[in-house]
């Protein structure tokens, strides 16, 4: 088989379609704008809800990839031109690839705590993002305070840019909830004598095992679950954090200092796919993820012929999902690309 199909993107939606795509024997390259592939899973360092090292799951997708697909980082995009049948992708570099079918999977953004200025990210030095404290549990660093010290009472914020009319993300990004139940009980393990509070507006424990993590964070590892939205928070003068919320449960105004607070940041549709999206011609929805064919029976599909969607692209979604998710989408160009063959 000669047809060539063009990868956009080398995260795990990527990486799966490519490795999906040679198996049924298609030419693929798979391109990717960073020095490596493996996406936002090459950050993480234990994931929900069994607690397995992201490298298992990296490894698995990188070993069904690696042998028949070709693989070109730190390639950047400039144009995208259909004609006669194929596509002619343009690079950064000035060389060119021509392919009979692109699928786009370049995934998403974390949202920018910085745009909810009352929560003091990028401005008191004890406001990280769950991001950051995951790098820290992948480096095998402590989890301290700015100055160093062991912290005695961490609060986690969710829906941090999502379901949020304020910054313009009415969505919910799915995997936060659950994110934030994860990073609690691992404060939990490695800070036995920490207190740990999570503010939540709903808990959406909607995957398997999912419900009895949130279960065993409260059971076994004490951490308080409190139903309210932060409203605003300030720093006293030692660098310790005062939060104001409500206790939506009781209707109480609840105020509590911590020495270090965690944002559970969503997921935001990403520059690059908005940039190739205009290439293409594609659609996004209001919530500026893109439009498929069909979200029941062409959920793979675009309205451009020979144009494939997997992956984030479309909208939050956990690694399972996505993985599944990039597998249909293999099966979807093979069946544009064999008609009577799928």
């Amino acid at each position: 088989m000669n047809k060539r199909v063009a990868v956009i993107g080398g995260g795990i939606a990527g990486m799966t379609t490519a490795g999906a795509l040679s198996a049924l024997g298609f030419n693929v390259t798979l391109i990717e704008k960073e020095e490596q592939t493996g996406g936002h899973v090459r950050n993480w360092d234990r994931l929900f809800p069994s607690r397995r090292h992201s490298a298992e799951v990296f490894d698995f997708i990188e070993k069904n990839m690696r042998a028949g697909v070709e693989v070109l980082c730190r390639s950047i995009i400039t144009s995208i031109i259909y004609d006669s049948g194929a596509f002619t992708l343009s690079f950064e570099n000035g060389s060119s690839l021509k392919a009979e079918a692109i699928v786009l999977a370049t995934g998403y953004e974390l949202f920018d705590a910085r745009k909810k200025e009352e929560y003091g990210y990028g401005i008191y030095d004890n406001v990280i993002t769950s991001a950051e404290l995951e790098y820290r549990f992948k480096s095998g660093k402590k989890i301290t305070t700015h100055n160093g010290t062991t912290p005695k009472r961490i609060a986690i914020i969710h829906c941090v840019g999502s379901r949020d009319e304020k910054v313009g993300n009415l969505y919910c990004s799915k995997v936060c909830c659950v994110t934030g139940v994860k990073q609690s009980i691992e404060i939990r393990e490695m800070l036995p004598h920490c207190e740990v509070y999570s503010f939540y507006m709903d808990l959406r424990m909607y995957d398997r095992n999912f419900e009895e993590l949130y279960f065993e964070a409260q059971q076994k590892w004490g951490v308080n679950f409190i139903r309210g939205r932060l409203s605003e928070c300030a720093e006293n003068p030692d660098h310790t954090l005062v939060l104001k919320t409500e206790d939506t449960l009781t209707g109480r105004p609840l105020k509590m200092t911590v020495d270090l607070m965690i944002l559970l940041v969503g997921f935001v549709p990403g520059e690059e796919t908005r940039k190739i999206a205009r290439m293409l011609g594609l659609q996004s929805g209001p919530d500026g993820f893109l439009l498929s064919t069909d979200e029941h029976v062409q959920d793979n599909s675009t309205s451009i012929p020979g144009v494939f969607l997997a992956g984030a692209v479309k909208g939050p979604a956990c690694i399972v999902n996505t993985m599944a998710d990039a597998r249909a989408t293999a099966l979807q160009v093979n069946g544009f690309l064999n008609p009577g063959h799928e």
